[in-house]
């Protein structure tokens, strides 16, 4: 792929309207309003042109609509990647300043009656017969999407729902940068040997490079080491620092986060729950996650429920077994107060302590043999067997938003173009938000092709937030960070390898959210695999492979507190759900209520008193998993059972490994969006998914 061949004309003016690889190297905040204005006016005459002359076709209608939607998501998805990358009040004042202009143009492109009409009477008349598949999917969700965004609505009740989504939208910003700004202000700095007692090398360098960074004279050896929230740093202390106050410290910073003061988050809850209530039931939803689900795989919220109350009670027991567990290694371990006390911030340290005896090995044992270089060549080798692709680095190729980031291009196994990503991988508490995360930088679409092109080739960003370089050395990085590196491949795999030339349903677009989860979980079960795994290890000093002994350590303590790691990601779903089906905004329970209350049932230890979670909890109020958290189990199923498929194959062999690969490329990753996912997994599996192979990985069957 060359540069041309994903480079449209450029907009010299104003770089975020570019329609292309973006010139990271010259946007400027202060572009940032006048340049969305004048896009909105433009794409606004287009959309005004097209309600005049509405045609129930597609050429005439579907594509115009997709090339205005395109253009809006490229230029503002560029903003709000900044905003998550290289966050700054500049960037932020823009943002905000012209949010309330797009989120209208939005609703008004959503709630078009003329387009509407026009769509409807496509599905109701003889054209639709010459309609493919795809087309007709696309088609079908944007008339859905239009009865969501309130096409049915009139006056005063339209009104009011066109003010609830603007106000949501800057609430769920609001939220985001409060959650930034209270990681950033926090900091535990440790001036004495004794208060770093347990601190393995890594993290003493992590915590050291810190507090060089908040203006202290630091080394590795002699300190101060600075602790963050920032999850590299805050979740290793939790599982190594011997002192069992400053790990109480730390816990307790974390669960109030964003809960104090100017970053605190407490007064949005109530109010972004009474704001999506009352939109659902303007549209006649009895609740948020009744009109979440209309749009999404599962079949209602009952079905939902009985999914998480398997999984509930399957990993309950166990985890009450493990915690059993903690507290007896801690007694014997000669901590007898503390395990007949054990709290949350013990059962990280005492967790690790255990599998560092029952397994043999530690998660610091781990780091040399995982550098990033390493990984990364490792993973790309994988991919090109299973999916007959090439991945090569293209750094420089294409300007990036910091140093750290590299840019790649994927060819197939004949060399020709197919995509290109961008990979930014460490973490930068200063700027950017946490949690990993991929996004589209530009969508595959036959539609938007390029002069001479047949086609427009996707490109993602792939952003994650592991362990940095620490001096000279590559970034070592946890295994943990390992399988996060890999979900988020995943997720670019579906975006990058669709065959979908229709944009409005090509890679991750159009897909059912309960959905999107499968391709990148299902690529997490690939750490687990020896050959695999060893070989994308390598030691960073000798170069030499993970030892078979320790793959053979790693793959035993997979389901190792598998119970208590099941049972926490039912306790998110089950209180994303209860908060938008059974919370009432007029009613005297609150949002934290209603947390403690699904506490009480998926919970082996009680929270503290001021546990503020939910303050932190940016999935669902500051992401698009409202009324869907239930997604990453609902799609875990589905990876599962895709990933059996493997095994029942011959995971040894290579032939039959290919063979199946291809076949999971021609549907879960190829098909995107334009067929139903049920309708992709039965094209891959042969039959419906079941939930027999994910009990089976955790061990709780």
């Amino acid at each position: 792929m060359t540069s041309s061949s994903v480079l449209p004309s450029p907009a010299p003016d104003n770089p975020w309207l570019d329609f292309g690889l973006p010139r990271f190297d010259a946007l400027r905040a202060e572009q940032v309003v006048p340049g969305i204005r004048a896009l909105l006016a433009e794409l606004g005459a287009g959309l005004a042109d097209l309600e005049r002359n509405c045609p129930p076709d597609w050429a005439g209608l579907a594509v115009p609509l997709e090339r205005c939607t395109d253009r809006l998501e490229y230029s503002w998805g560029l903003v709000g990647h900044l905003l998550a990358v290289r966050d700054s009040p500049e960037l932020r004042r823009a943002h905000d300043e012209v949010q309330p202009e797009v989120v209208a143009f939005q609703l008004r492109c959503a709630q078009s009656e003329p387009i509407h009409r026009a769509l409807c009477a496509l599905r109701a008349g003889p054209a639709w017969e010459t309609l493919h598949g795809a087309q007709r999917r696309i088609a079908a969700n944007l008339i859905l999407d239009a009865e969501l965004a309130g096409i049915g609505l009139r006056g005063e009740a339209r009104g009011r729902f066109n003010a609830i989504q603007t106000e949501l939208a800057d609430l769920s910003t609001r939220f985001s940068h409060h959650v930034l700004d209270a990681t950033k202000a926090f900091e535990l700095l440790l001036t004495t040997p004794e208060e770093a007692l347990g601190l393995p090398e890594s993290l003493r360098r992590l915590a050291a490079q810190a507090a060089q960074a908040r203006g202290h004279a630091a080394s590795a050896e002699a300190g101060p080491w600075c602790i963050t929230l920032d999850p590299p740093s805050a979740g290793a202390f939790l599982l190594h620092s011997g002192r069992r106050d400053l790990r109480e410290r730390v816990y307790r910073a974390r669960v109030t986060r964003a809960a104090h003061g100017s970053t605190d988050n407490g007064p949005l809850l109530a109010r972004i729950l009474g704001l999506r209530l009352e939109m659902a039931r303007l549209l006649g939803f009895a609740s948020y996650a009744d009109y979440s689900l209309a749009r999404k795989m599962a079949k209602g919220v009952a079905a939902v429920r009985e999914l998480e109350e398997e999984l509930r009670a399957a990993s309950l027991p166990a985890a009450q077994r493990e915690l059993a567990a903690l507290r007896a290694f801690a007694a014997a371990a000669g901590a007898a107060a503390e395990a007949a006390d054990l709290q949350h911030w013990d059962t990280a340290f005492w967790a690790e302590r255990l599998r560092e005896e029952r397994y043999a090995y530690s998660e610091e044992e781990l780091r040399p043999y995982f550098p990033l270089p390493r990984v990364l060549q490792g993973l790309f080798r994988l991919a090109g067997q299973l999916f007959d692709i090439d991945i090569q680095p293209a750094d420089g190729e294409a300007p990036v938003w910091h140093p750290d980031v590299r840019f790649f291009r994927v060819r197939d196994g004949e060399g020709r173009p197919l995509a290109a990503f961008y990979l930014d991988p460490y973490s930068r508490p200063a700027d950017k938000r946490g949690g990993a995360w991929m996004d589209s930088c530009l969508g595959r679409s036959a539609a938007l092709a390029l002069a001479g092109q047949a086609v427009r080739l996707p490109v993602a960003y792939l952003n994650c937030n592991g362990s940095p370089p620490v001096g000279d050395r590559p970034s070592l990085m946890t295994f943990g960070e390992v399988l996060t590196l890999f979900h988020e491949f995943g997720h670019g795999l579906q975006h990058m390898l669709t065959r979908v030339d229709e944009g409005l349903a090509a890679g991750i677009r159009g897909v059912e959210w309960d959905a999107v989860e499968l391709p990148s979980q299902f690529m997490e079960n690939w750490c687990y695999h020896r050959e695999t795994l060893l070989a994308l290890s390598g030691h960073v000093d000798t170069g030499e492979p993970l030892p078979d002994e320790l793959f053979h350590k790693i793959a035993a303590a997979r389901t190792f507190m598998a119970g208590g790691a099941m049972l926490g990601q039912v306790r998110y779903g089950l209180t994303d759900l209860e908060l938008h089906q059974g919370y009432d905004p007029q009613g005297q329970a609150t949002p934290l209520d209603v947390e403690r209350a699904v506490r009480a049932r998926t919970s082996v230890l009680p929270p503290l008193a001021e546990d503020r979670f939910l303050c932190s909890f940016s999935h669902i109020f500051a992401g698009g998993y409202a009324a869907g958290y239930y997604s990453y189990k609902w799609a875990e199923v589905l990876s599962a059972d895709a990933f059996a498929a493997f095994e029942e194959a011959g995971i040894a062999d290579p032939l039959a490994l290919a063979a199946v690969g291809r076949r999971f490329r021609d549907t879960v990753l190829a098909e995107g969006g334009a067929r139903h996912p049920m309708e992709v997994f039965r094209a891959f599996r042969g039959r419906d998914p079941s939930v027999g192979p994910l009990l089976r990985q955790y061990r709780l069957a």
